[in-house]
């Protein structure tokens, strides 16, 4: 018998569950959100023994949603966790919106036992391949041991470059098997990404064309917002003294009360500006392509992005500046410094601006103003505005309700409104409302989160209440209802349309059930809920459920089934006549 120095240890084994959940907490992952069921529900359990917060979610869309957005709130990918087949094809609608968004994003999905692939097993589904089409990076780990280095490189192309969406595929039996912990190649953290700047030729012919603008206008998209680019940005527009339009979730990066905001003349910004400086925004739909009527045919476009292919998309830049927008705006800076250049405030320019948003923030005024019942959109947001406190997280979904609550509420820090983005995906908000409540709840715990929907987009996720109250989360959802979708019918229009044969034959297209109650959805979870028609029970709701600072709310609000936005100078969805 040997002596007991010599004694071998036994070697310390772990399961696949474990080193998945070990792997994620090496790269700072902090949070995932998911449904459980076979064969992943081992692998949430490991997540939560780990340190890793885990939010169960009613659908699988609402769940990448929000860890979609948390990539987008802290820089580091949420996790997505569903279970094979149908599981994985319903967190496809959050792949694809984080790709187009461009936000960080891991989904993992169990899939079928290895010795069972081609059989017809439970929920086989060729997931690796179907999530190509939707993500950065598709993959199913080899074997137990590589599991950590994949994920590292998972993390790592979902933060590296233009950020998106990745998935990593685990067979079932991967999750119980064990390993020797000595054999797994165990990956260290990826660091934060490289920063990139633009080369000094393009920053010196950006800024010479900008020291000769007559018209120049400053667009910030949401890449400024994700690249932490706002102390940069807010110096740039006040050392210049730049006109800027924010994009729907690029504001806040510098406030929308700032003086030198254009967002009230929008259209009028965009259509005469001889030189735009784009800074993390897209010529996509959402800009209208940069292409005429809505722009100048010769309109020179100074174009900072850090994803190469993006530039020259639609419109040719007469400068194209690669790199992060933090630095190379830093750069514009430094050369704009040495010129000593500003824009003068008593140009033309300046004051055709100020007259048009003079003149539209007059209409949307007496619109907001109006007396009579059932209320407007304008009049709603502006009962809402005057309460709102100015630090909160503003998610927003819905026709009218987004595009109208994106002009009458205002926000005045960066990556504090959340919408329906480049995708335009209804059935955002709630996943959303509960990723940001998460993430304040650990950083800024008295920060609240206000969740505004259209009653259809609420539609889309309105289970994910139950989640709302189940994890404690003070969110305040207020639905803007017109019983429909882009309109709707009132009760009494309902009621004779009905008359006229049966609801499938007869109720247009459009309409939804008339004063439907959907607070009562949020009572029956224990959360609070209002049903209001008049500005005075509106400010009531919202006073006290901004009051309950532990308590979800919802109110839902009656409007006018037939209210609509002021009349725009452009429809809002430009066709391309190209």
């Amino acid at each position: 018998m040997g002596s007991p120095g010599s004694v071998k240890l036994e070697e310390e084994c772990v399961s696949g569950a474990q080193l998945i959940a070990e792997a994620l907490k090496m790269q700072n992952i902090e949070y995932m959100f998911g449904i459980v069921g076979v064969p992943v529900t081992e692998i949430a359990i490991a997540a939560q023994a780990s340190g890793i917060k885990y939010v169960g979610m009613r659908n699988e869309q609402a769940a990448s949603y929000a860890a979609s957005a948390v990539g987008y709130l802290t820089g580091r990918p949420g996790v997505c966790l569903v279970v094979s087949g149908p599981g994985l094809i319903h967190a496809l609608a959050g792949m694809a919106n984080a790709n187009m968004n461009c936000w960080p994003l891991i989904v993992i999905g169990g899939s079928s036992d290895r010795n069972q692939e081609t059989m017809g097993a439970f929920q086989e589904f060729p997931q690796v391949e179907a999530c190509r089409l939707y993500s950065k990076f598709s993959a199913r780990p080899s074997s137990l041991e590589v599991i950590p280095a994949v994920i590292e490189k998972a993390v790592r192309n979902s933060i590296y470059g233009r950020p998106g969406a990745c998935y990593i595929d685990i067979p079932g039996d991967f999750i119980n098997l064990q390993v020797n912990k000595s054999a797994v190649k165990f990956t260290e953290c990826c660091p934060e990404p490289p920063i990139s700047m633009a080369e000094e030729s393009a920053i010196s012919k950006a800024v010479s064309i900008i020291a000769h603008s007559r018209k120049p206008l400053l667009i910030i998209g949401k890449g400024a917002a994700y690249s932490r680019a706002e102390n940069s940005i807010r110096k740039l527009v006040d050392q210049c003294g730049l006109p800027f339009l924010p994009t729907p979730m690029g504001k806040g990066v510098v406030p929308d009360n700032h003086p030198y905001c254009v967002a009230a003349a929008r259209s009028r910004a965009l259509q005469y500006a001889d030189v735009i400086i784009l800074l993390g925004a897209r010529l996509n739909w959402i800009l209208h392509f940069g292409l005429p009527p809505r722009f100048q045919p010769d309109v020179k476009i100074i174009q900072v992005d850090i994803c190469a292919e993006e530039l020259g998309n639609n419109v040719r830049p007469t400068a194209a500046l690669l790199g992060n927008i933090k630095a190379v705006t830093e750069q514009l800076l430094d050369q704009l410094g040495k010129k000593l250049w500003k824009y003068p405030s008593n140009t033309e320019w300046w004051k055709e601006l100020l007259a048009k948003m003079k003149s539209n923030e007059e209409t949307s005024k007496a619109l907001s103003l109006q007396k009579h019942l059932p209320m407007n959109y304008y009049m709603v947001f502006h009962h809402v505005r005057e309460l709102l406190p100015k630090d909160c997280i503003l998610v927003s979904e819905g026709a009218n309700t987004m595009d109208i609550g994106r002009t009458m509420l205002p926000n005045f820090h960066p990556r504090h409104r959340l919408d329906a983005g480049t995708f335009g995906t209804m059935g955002v908000g709630l996943g959303f409302a509960v990723a940001a409540a998460m993430v304040t709840k650990d950083r800024i715990p008295k920060q609240r989160v206000v969740c505004i929907e259209g009653d259809s987009a609420f539609g889309f996720s309105g289970m994910e209440v139950e989640t709302i109250c189940r994890y404690d989360l003070p969110i305040i959802i207020i639905i803007v209802n017109n019983n429909g979708i882009y309109s709707g019918l009132d009760a009494d229009s309902w009621k004779e349309v009905l008359t006229l044969g049966e609801a499938a034959v007869c109720v247009p297209p459009v309409s939804l059930l008339p004063n439907a109650h959907y607070e009562q959805v949020m009572s029956a979870f224990g959360g609070k809920g209002y049903f209001v028609q008049t500005p005075e029970e509106l400010q009531a709701a919202l006073r006290a459920s901004l009051a309950e600072k532990h308590v979800p709310a919802l109110i839902n609000v009656m409007i006018d089934p037939q209210s609509d936005r002021k009349k725009q100078d452009f429809h809002w969805l430009t066709r391309s006549n190209m």
